[in-house]
């Protein structure tokens, strides 16, 4: 399923190269610009809707939707909620990782999806979004953590040319890799009866 997903991207990637690549320079440099201690504050307030936004722009690039370099500031359209559900995935993760580390990294697996369903279900509230990714994380969260450990040989050669490689294609191919993971996911949670329509529309509590 991995190398599928991944080959997936790829493809994606050729057809729809620079707006990929726009939406990532566009966040990675807004959140580098407000990275420095005086604008501590900012960059958490942006980083949220941010995420959120470009989650968004990924999966409708995966499912062979329009999307749009714009949308990656949509997820400033529904701030608080966006905003929210991000902080609280932030804080669940660390008070995790308070108990050692294994803990935190199990956790971070299981809410990683939160904000893939902010931005995929606008009418789930932030706690809810943070539920439904443990539903769908369930027995896949190692699957979640070897794609990631699959990246590293882009992450380190990212790194080696100064986030040039990163910019222009790692980051872009890593983003739509794990939006297709996150589909993949999604339709197999439902699927399985773990997630239903009903909690990805709001009309049901997870």
């Amino acid at each position: 399923m991995r190398q599928e997903i991944k080959n997936r991207a790829k493809q994606l990637l050729r057809g729809n190269y620079w707006p990929c690549v726009a939406v990532c320079a566009i966040v990675y440099g807004i959140l580098y610009a407000v990275s420095g201690c005086t604008f501590a504050v900012a960059g958490i307030l942006i980083s949220g809707p941010l995420t959120v936004g470009m989650a968004q722009f990924f999966i409708r690039t995966t499912r062979g939707e329009q999307a749009r370099i714009q949308d990656v500031f949509n997820g400033f359209s529904n701030f608080g909620r966006n905003l929210g559900g991000y902080l609280w995935m932030e804080l669940f993760v660390f008070l995790w990782s308070l108990l050692f580390i294994i803990p935190g990294i199990i956790k971070m697996y299981a809410y990683y999806f939160t904000p893939y369903i902010l931005a995929d279900c606008p009418n789930v509230r932030a706690t809810d979004a943070i539920k439904i990714s443990m539903h769908m994380t369930q027995g896949h969260k190692g699957e979640i953590f070897v794609m990631h450990l699959s990246f590293i040989g882009w992450s380190i050669l990212s790194s080696l040319t100064f986030g040039v490689v990163g910019v222009f294609y790692a980051a872009p191919y890593i983003e739509l890799s794990m939006a297709g993971l996150y589909d993949r996911l999604r339709a197999l949670a439902l699927s399985e009866g773990r997630v239903t329509e009903d909690m990805l529309t709001g009309v049901v509590a997870p």
